[in-house]
Order: C-alpha cells, then structure tokens, then sequence
C-alpha cells in the first residue's frame, strides 16, 4: 500500500477511518524509519485537513500549522502533535469552537496533544519570551486553511529568529547545557533519553536553529544519518512499549534490538552511542564557532573605527612546526603540508593538548584527507608527539575526540576500532570502553611524576583495557594486542614486553589487595612474580590508581588505596631480594588490643562505632585528587568476639536487621598481650546506613549477644521482613558465581563470591559456609556499585586448606543456596 492510498483512506473527518489506517501503517513490517515517518505525517495531515474543512466554510483569516517534530515530519508512533490554530482575531467565539471540533478527535483517540490558539501578533510576542515556542515556529508547516497567514507567521519567525540570533542563540547554548547537566550525557548512559540527554534529538534540533540563524553551521557530515538512527530507535522503542517514552529502558534493549535487525543490545546501545558521539561533536564545533562569530562581532566595529574602515587579519601565534593558534583554536600552519609530513597529525594533537585549546574542524578534516600513514615502527617524534598527548591531562578528551570524529585514531591505532563506543554493562563503570581508556590516560597523566618511565604509564593506560573488543578474558587479550601496538609505535622488545605485562595484569593488584590475605607469603610471591621487576610494580601502582580513578567513585577509595599500597610495599620488597618467611601477624593498635582483652575478659562481643572521613587532600599532592575534599567513608565498626563459630552470619544477619550496609568487611584472628591465653575474633567493617541515622552501639551488643547464643532467629526476622515490604524487581541481574581460587594460599582455602549486592548477602554466605563445616580464617568483602565481591579463607575444623574436591563441594553448595 503506498503512502498515497493509506491518505486516501484516512481522508474526511472520521476518527474511525484515521486510526484505522494508522494502524495497519504502525503494524505492517515492510514500511520503517523515514518511510515510516513520512507516511504517518501526511496521514495525520489529511485526517486533520479534513477535521478543519467540516468544521469550518472559512478559508481565510484562520489556518492550521504544526510547529515543532510534527512540523518537521518526524512522527513516531507514539509522537504527541503540536498543533498551533493560528487566526486574525476577528471572531474568537468561532475559533474557540473550530478548536474544539479540532482537538477533541485527537484527545478522543488517546493522542497526546500539544496546542495552542493564538493570532499571529501573540505568536510573535510569545516567541519572543519564550525561546522553546519560537524554535517550534522555525518549523511551522502549513496543514489547512489561510495559507497567506502561515506563510507571513514563518516569514516574520524566520526574520526576528536571525536579528535576535546574539541574543537568543547564547539562551539556547545555555539551555542545553542546563539540559545536559540534568539528563547527562547519551554516549555514556546505560539507561538514555534518546530526546533530553546530551547528545541526543532535542540537541541536533538546536543546531538546526544555530543554522536557521546563518550565523554558524554545524558540521552536516553524518550529522542527518545520526538523528535519523536515534529516530529509528525511538519509534521501535514507541512500538516495543506501547507509550511515549524517550527512555530506553534496560528491559527494553533486547526487544528494540531485534526489531531494528541488530544483532544484540550492545549493537544497539553502539549505534546510539555512536549517534550522540556525532551530535555531541557537532554541537561542541557549533557552539564554538558560535561564540568566535558573536565576539568578532563585538570587537570589529571598533576595530573598524580605529582603522578607518580596514579589516585586521587574524593574528597567529606559532606553536609547532606547521601548527599555529588562531583565534583559541589550533588550525595548520599556511606552510603546513600534511602529505609530506605523516607526523602532523600526532603534533598538531599533541600542540592543542598541551595549549588546552581545541584542534579547529577544518585542520582535523584536512589532516584527515591528506595527511600520509605513519611508517611501522614509528619514527620517534610520532611516538613522543603521541605520549605528549597523553600526558596533557584533561585537554585530552576534546582533542582526542576530535581526531576520533573525522577517523584519524582508527587510522594511527586499528585495533581503537573495536572498542570505539562500545557499552560496559557494569554499573560501576561510568563511560564506554574507549572515553574509559582516555580517562585513564587523564588520571595517569597527574602521576607521571611518581615513576621513572611515565611513558610507558600513558601509553599502558590508553591499552589497558583495549582487549575487550575480543572475546574471552580482556587482559588476556590485551596483552597481545598491547605488545603489537607497542612494537609498531616504535617501543623496543623490553619496553614492549613491560606495556604487555602491565596491561596483562592491570587488575592484579586491586583484586589482590581486596580478595586476598596479605598476610600469607603466598599472596606476596604471587604478585611478585607476575609482575618481575620493581620499574614494573612501580608502573602498575599508578595505573591501577589512573585506571580505578577513572572508572567512578565506586572503583575507589583510601581504603583500597591503603590497601595496594601495602601490598606494593610487600611486593618491592620480595622484588628486592627480601622474600617473606612465615606469614606475618599484624600488630593491633591500641584500641583493637583495648576491644580484644575486654571481650576475652567479658566472654561476649565488645564494639566501637567510629564515623571514618578521608582526611582532607595534601594540595601538593601530585595527581587529580589533590583539593578534591573529604571522602566519606561510612562508619567504622569494630567488633572484638571470642573465637567461636557462627561469628560471621551473627555479626553480618544482626547488621542486616539493623539496615546497615556493609562496604568492606575484614574478619581475622588478633594476638592478645603477653601472658593472656586464648583466642579473639576481631572484625574491622564499614557500615553505613541505608536511611536514617546509625542505631546505638549498645543496641547491636545485645542483639549481636543473642544472635551468638541462638536466641535471636536472624533468618526468621529477615525473612519476615521481606515478607512484609518485598523490594521491586528491576532488571534481573546476572545469577550469582562462586569459585575457588587456585593455589591462592598454602594455608587456607579461598573461596571467591561475586553476586549482586543484597540485604542481607553476608548473613547467607556466612551460614551457608557454616553449614558445610568450614572455618572462616579471614574475610574480605567489598562492594563496588551494586556487585559484591568477596573473598574468604576457609579451614578445616582443625585448620589446613580443604582437599580440592571438597573445596569444590562447599564452593558448589554456597552457589546454589545463594540463587535459591
């Protein structure tokens, strides 16, 4: 059926005839995207043509307009229509009820409506107050009646639009960046709104405007194939939900995917990523320019007065061979020859970063056409003109993205290409693979001064995470990518070698430090011989830092810091020739020996709450922390128990009953002083509330009391109170995992939980462990975003790690008590 027949049929005043039609328009598979679009618009527009000619004889002195999306064309299935009932004021009696006769049909066949009734002297004065109205008047399209009156509302819209442009385009940029702080930004979002977001429809909308204005334009290369996909996405997410809804909502990627032909949701959520990444580019070139325009328009009048009339050239200050500043931006040298000088790219680059301005569309688009491929290996300027880059902080991202825009990153480093804007599911991570790694670099770049080869620290950060365009483990796959890299950008093999084993193991470090005692000599050994030597340890402090740092708040903190640091302590010193003997015992400080002796004395729990902050940043501190401010850390809380079983589903069940969540845990045996048998559990945990204030330490003495002696039934309680106020359940999270870890320690057994972090999770880790006969040694639990991860070292009853079937056995039972 073509678009003319489906008009045909929708044509007169029944609402019946109209839906209808639009209903076998939105169902049938063969018509999507623009087709689609197109086709449901001039439906739209005849059914209500129609509407308007029975209602009214009139045909001068009122029309009918679409302002807006519907005045452009775009109606996706679910669209609202913004109408505007445009008329001369001579009858309003008559035009009130023409409006009536009007929008009641729409509102009775459930289509949201945005209308308005006004003359064409109160448009213009409202557009002048309200910027949102005029933008919708820029695309007012004519649908019935007095086409002269339409015609003279868009003339005199288009007219004050551009002789207001200084005025209005600085209220419109400041609009979308109020809209961009609210909403974020599209290319990094799990959850987008494919309209408000950053990035997304309502900013490729303003730079239409920008160019109505004729005072700038934005760059239209790919510029109409992005909005076009994430309106294709939007009417498949219309059709997939039933509403209106801009949110592309986790639960919805699977559906959408399909019905666009993609082959999952990560392809999906690359194309809008990828969609935004040219809108937000755009919009930063635009807006740019923009500001360049109105302040030469300030400035050149009296310029001209000064010089009787002349135009001064532009001044151009040089900054590196063959590149110059211009009016804040970089552009190329007049002498400047890109096919001739393969290096250009890299030290144009490498000039913006450094002079924090950004490189200008036209020399990026020229490098981009005629700049010839770099040599392999590198010479050694492009290698160094590269970590320039890298090192210059946060001037980075925009001159890095500006290469990425017109595909000189992908042309330097192919294997960019796999990671370029794809999705990281995980709610810890705040952006895409590829702005993740430039992240790091950024983060590394304030660390440079704390190692003795800060380029192979740049260049491990841009890397480190560049195996997760493969399948299968990232470092892995990481570590050979990396070592082809580094040999074709010019590294030699030994320098090639630490990139590769730096990338290989990235997160060695944190995980280590956070899942493992660092108290066994086998933890130490371990890292130390995955990482060979001190340069190399000390390369892979810092990147672990850049790389947490720049992944979000979650990934980090001092106590993670504090952490690896004793582990990279540990480590220099095996690497140093100081191997560790038998496993230290840690000296407890004075309150923990104070806790210790009381509840060896007592025969019962001691404990002590104490709020924790991060002390403020020493300001001369080398790195992006530094000035940063306290970071809370919760509150600490430490427990002293006799050694007995059942301690740790007591403590974490009573601390879940009390709606505390726990954000790291440590449980160990503590020594008592001199000449004082007997054995005390101590347990070191940061708890914070999950509403309200903290109860009363001596609240949780009592339960933690009755919860050891058996006389509180922890699982009954909680159990009851999830009975009572069940959580929603959003996105189903991946079924939890449980591992143990292999040759992790010489005297106990660790076992690795990783599963979404819950109410009550260590209450059932803890009495699951119980209850299959094990000892817990030591515990170390965190939580980063909504993911537990947590380690613990487990014993026979009378100590020596379990055989390994039998660890197998217990690490099988606590994962199926655990998705029960």
């Amino acid at each position: 059926m073509t678009s003319t027949d489906v008009t045909r049929r929708a044509e007169g005043p029944e609402p019946g005839g109209y839906a209808a039609a639009r209903l076998r328009l939105l169902t049938e598979g063969a018509r999507s995207g623009p087709p689609r679009r197109r086709a449901l618009a001039e439906l739209t527009d005849a059914w209500l043509a129609g509407l308007f000619g029975a209602a009214t004889e009139h045909r001068t002195g009122v029309s009918l307009v679409a302002v807006g999306g519907y005045g452009r064309g775009e109606l996706s299935p679910r669209s609202d229509l913004d109408l505007l009932l445009l008329h001369d004021g001579r009858d309003d009696k008559a035009v009130a009820a023409l409006a009536d006769r009007l929008w009641y049909p729409v509102w009775d066949l459930g289509i949201d409506l945005d209308h308005s009734v006004r003359t064409p002297q109160q448009a213009r004065r409202t557009a002048g107050e309200d910027l949102k109205v005029h933008l919708g008047l820029l695309d007012a399209r004519h649908l019935a009646g007095d086409l002269g009156l339409t015609a003279a509302l868009r003339t005199t819209a288009l007219a004050d639009w551009r002789n207001q442009a200084p005025r209005r385009l600085p209220e419109l940029r400041d609009l979308c960046a109020e809209r961009a702080e609210r909403q974020g930004e599209l290319r990094f979002l799990l959850e987008p709104d494919l309209k408000e977001a950053r990035g997304g429809l309502r900013d490729a909308t303003a730079l239409r405007a920008v160019a109505a204005s004729w005072l700038a334009d934005a760059p239209r290369e790919g510029l109409a194939d992005a909005r076009r996909r994430l309106l294709d996405v939007r009417d498949a997410l219309h059709l997939a939900t039933g509403r209106a809804t801009d949110r592309l909502a986790l639960q919805e990627h699977d559906e959408v995917a399909a019905a666009l032909g993609l082959l999952d949701a990560d392809a999906l959520l690359r194309q809008v990523y990828e969609a935004a990444r040219v809108i937000s580019y755009a919009g930063d070139v635009t807006w740019r320019e923009v500001g360049r325009v109105l302040r030469a328009r300030s400035v050149r009048p009296r310029l001209r007065a000064l010089m009787n009339g002349g135009r001064p050239a532009a001044e151009r200050s040089p900054l590196a061979e063959g590149v110059v500043e211009q009016d804040g931006e970089v552009v190329l040298a007049r002498t400047a020859r890109p096919e001739r000088d393969p290096v250009l790219p890299l030290r144009a680059a490498a000039a913006a970063a450094q002079a924090g301005l950004p490189l200008s569309l036209h020399a990026v688009r020229r490098l981009a056409a005629t700049a010839r491929p770099l040599p392999a290996p590198w010479p050694a300027e492009a290698r160094e003109q590269l970590v320039t880059l890298l090192g210059s902080g946060r001037p980075t991202v925009q001159v890095w993205e500006a290469l990425e825009a017109e595909g000189l990153v992908t042309r330097l480093l192919p294997d960019w290409e796999r990671v370029r804007c794809r999705p990281q599911r995980n709610a810890v991570h705040l952006w895409t693979v590829d702005r993740h790694l430039i992240e790091t670099a950024v983060r590394a770049a304030g660390f440079t001064r704390r190692v003795h080869r800060p380029d192979l620290l740049l260049v491990a950060a841009l890397l480190h995470d560049i195996g997760k365009g493969w399948p299968g483990d990232h470092s892995v796959a990481g570590e050979t990518i990396a070592r082809d890299v580094a040999t074709r950008i010019g590294f030699d093999r030994t320098d090639a070698g630490v990139l590769a084993t730096l990338v290989r193991h990235h997160l060695l470090l944190v995980e280590t430090a956070t899942r493992r005692d660092l108290d066994d000599p086998a933890t130490v050994r371990a890292v130390a011989d995955a990482v060979g030597t001190e340069q190399t340890l000390e390369l892979l402090h810092a990147l672990t830092e850049a790389d947490a740092l720049a992944t979000g708040p979650a990934a980090w903190s001092s106590w993670r810091g504090s952490l690896v640091a004793d582990l990279v302590k540990r480590a220099a010193s095996v690497l140093a020739g100081d191997p560790p003997g038998e496993p230290a015992v840690a000296a407890p400080t004075a309150e923990q020996e104070r806790l210790a002796v009381e509840a060896f004395r007592t025969g019962g729990p001691v404990l002590a709450l104490r709020a924790q902050t991060e002390p403020p940043a020493d300001p001369e501190q080398d790195g992006p922390a530094a000035g940063t401010g306290p970071e809370p850390l919760g509150v600490e809380l430490l427990i002293a128990v006799p050694d007995q079983a059942g301690v740790l589903p007591a403590v974490a069940g009573v601390l879940a009953l009390h709606r505390l969540t726990v954000r790291t845990a440590e449980l160990r045996s503590v020594p008592l002083p001199d000449g004082v048998d007997g054995s005390v559990l101590l347990l070191d945990w940061r708890v914070a509330a999950q509403y309200g204030s903290l109860p009363q330490a001596a609240r949780l003495r009592s339960d933690l009391v009755r919860a050891l002696d058996g006389t509180l039934d922890i699982a009954a309680r909680l159990a009851e109170r999830d009975a009572a106020h069940p959580r929603r359940r959003g996105v189903e999270p991946p079924p939890p995992r449980v591992t143990v870890a292999p040759a992790a320690s010489r005297l106990a057994t660790v076992i690795e939980v990783r599963a979404q972090d819950a109410p009550g999770l260590l209450f059932r880790i803890g009495r699951a462990l119980e209850g299959a006969g094990v000892r817990v040694r030591s515990a170390h639990a965190s939580t980063l975003g909504a993911n537990a991860v947590d380690a613990f070292y487990v014993t026979r009853g009378g100590g020596g790690p379990l055989p390994g079937e039998e660890a197998a056995s217990v690490a099988r039972g606590l994962e199926e008590s655990l998705r029960g």
